[in-house]
């Protein structure tokens, strides 16, 4: 089985995400491609894209929210995420038990005595006249019955597992602040939800192995279930393993592949790249070795920013007084920190509407 190393899984990664060249492809179609954007942090799609896409217009993105073709909700690992309509629509019912275990991992002595199909019932009927609410205010009308929980415990239940919600526009767009109020799902994107299918089969896990494979592969199974938080997912790569191909990594782990995916050549120039907050290019995987060092893992989930140097983690960014301030991990060379500097530049002329071209390297620490 061919072995695939370390840097050959990074340009893979890098092809797959839309980061070894900007592509051209419309907004929606990126969005989809990418599985969706991790989006807890509002604006920092909006950068995620403009690293992705050639000529990046935010505008387009605001108006994709606006239109309801693509929408804010909890999905994968229970965090908040960007997702074209028809995506949330297909695979939100699959991820309905996941989504339950992790607010009860977090709550479940406070949920303890609540029986979760009456509280779904009873937010649904709270949520059936169409008012737009925040997780306190549901959870609100709901604490006389269940006084014990607290609404902290309730809201988080009802709106990150029990009701499927849509997080409404001004939130999320271009330049906007706003706080989150919630909708059903079904109601904002006038479809129910697609049900789980009837005979037990399992084609949008198949469907969710397949996308995954296209924007992050090769990769492990536990590569996938560390993306989406699924835990019943073998069954579905064994039903379609026959289409896949293996291939094994430096420290003998088994990934899968869509054959004609790309695997460009290992020494394949990765232009210097800006990531936002909580990337999936990054977090998408168990193993993160193809693109972050061990030594800076932890830096991944604390919503540090990234850039991209001959395609791995070197140092995080920030913004501050319209300047795009960089703090490199390791030391750069004068034709790297010169790319960065062009790079930061660009992402700052971006970020402020072409204001400022203020950016700043700070000195290995």
């Amino acid at each position: 089985m061919t072995v695939l190393d370390t840097r050959a899984l990074n340009r893979a990664t890098l092809a797959r995400q839309l980061l070894l060249d900007h592509a051209g492809m419309p907004v929606l179609d990126a969005v989809a491609h990418l599985c969706g954007l991790q989006a807890q942090e509002p604006q920092e799609p909006f950068v995620g894209l403009w690293s992705r896409l050639h000529g990046f217009d935010p505008a387009a993105l605001s108006d994709l929210l606006i239109r309801r073709s693509v929408v804010r909700t909890h999905l994968m690992r229970r965090t908040v995420h960007l997702l074209t309509a028809e995506d949330v629509l297909a695979w939100r019912a699959r991820h309905d038990t996941m989504l339950r275990r992790r607010v009860l991992g977090t709550y479940r002595r406070d949920l303890a005595e609540v029986d979760l199909d009456e509280l779904a019932e009873a937010g649904r009927a709270v949520m059936a006249d169409g008012e737009p609410r925040s997780m306190t205010e549901l959870a609100r009308a709901l604490a006389g019955r269940w006084p014990e929980p607290g609404s902290r415990a309730l809201g988080e239940m009802l709106v990150a597992a029990l009701v499927p919600m849509a997080q409404l526009p001004p939130r999320g767009l271009w330049r906007r602040k706003a706080g989150v109020r919630n909708v059903p799902l079904s109601a904002w994107l006038g479809r129910e939800i697609d049900p789980p299918s009837p005979d037990g089969s399992d084609p949008v896990g198949q469907a969710l192995v397949r996308r995954y494979l296209a924007a992050f592969g090769p990769a492990a199974t536990a590569d996938l279930r560390a993306w989406c938080g699924l835990a019943g997912l073998p069954a579905a790569v064994a039903a379609i393993r026959d289409e896949l191909v293996g291939f094994r990594d430096e420290r003998g782990r088994h990934l899968l592949d869509l054959p004609d995916a790309p695997r460009p050549d290992p020494g394949t120039p990765a232009p210097v790249r800006f990531l936002p907050a909580f990337d999936n290019a990054v977090l998408g995987y168990h193993d993160r070795t193809r693109i972050i060092d061990d030594a800076h893992r932890g830096l991944s989930v604390t919503g540090a920013r990234f850039v991209l140097v001959d395609g791995r983690v070197a140092a995080t960014w920030n913004v501050e007084g319209g300047a795009v301030l960089v703090s490199p991990l390791r030391r750069f060379s004068r034709a790297e920190r010169d790319s960065v500097a062009e790079q930061g530049q660009a992402l700052a002329s971006f970020l402020s509407g072409g204001d400022s071209k203020r950016v700043e390297l700070a000195a290995v620490s």
